[in-house]
């Protein structure tokens, strides 16, 4: 069965097949929705451009409440299989399912630090990277700072949601 193009989609079959593409933020597809499709958002970069900018025109709150959405990297939701479908197969991709105790611990490490330093998870678009690079850009990014690094988990977030709109539309 073909799919309709995202700006034919009706309201709630849009949200349906978008609205976790920004994880647990469906508002943000409800809001692009909202302010009109055309045809230029009917490839993946295209309708990630009209859910950017939804995302950049919110406010400081909610765009830090789509950053604490995210899970931990080895986290716990992952040990206790409950991630979203789409955050299990990125973590997947880039081996976190299968740590070393040494290199799970220190996911741990950072995972607790960030949080305490940043008030938000450490996001990184990690599908198709290793685990020892994404260990390395932990270890940088921790000693960011705030401004910095907020700025880097939106660019990050905004990376994941077009790798996600790419596997969703052709």
């Amino acid at each position: 069965m073909t799919l309709p193009h995202p700006s034919t989609m009706d309201r709630d079959l849009f949200v349906v097949r978008f609205g976790g593409v920004f994880e647990h933020s469906p508002w943000i597809a409800e809001a692009a929705w909202e302010a009109g499709l055309a045809h230029e958002q009917d490839t993946a970069e295209g309708l990630h451009a009209a859910l950017r900018a939804v995302f950049r025109a919110a406010d400081h709150d909610r765009q830090l409440g789509v950053l604490c959405a995210h899970p931990d990297l080895a986290g716990r939701l992952a040990v206790a299989g409950e991630l979203t479908a789409s955050s299990s197969a990125e973590q997947a991709s880039a081996g976190l399912d299968r740590c070393t105790p040494e290199e799970f611990a220190r996911f741990q490490e950072l995972n607790a630090a960030y949080v305490e330093r940043f008030g938000f998870p450490f996001i990184m678009a990690v599908k198709g990277r290793s685990r020892a690079e994404i260990l390395a850009a932990f270890g940088r990014r921790v000693e960011n700072p705030r401004d910095t690094e907020f700025a880097t988990a939106l660019a990050e977030v905004e990376t994941i949601a077009l790798l996600r709109l790419k596997d969703l539309l052709p």
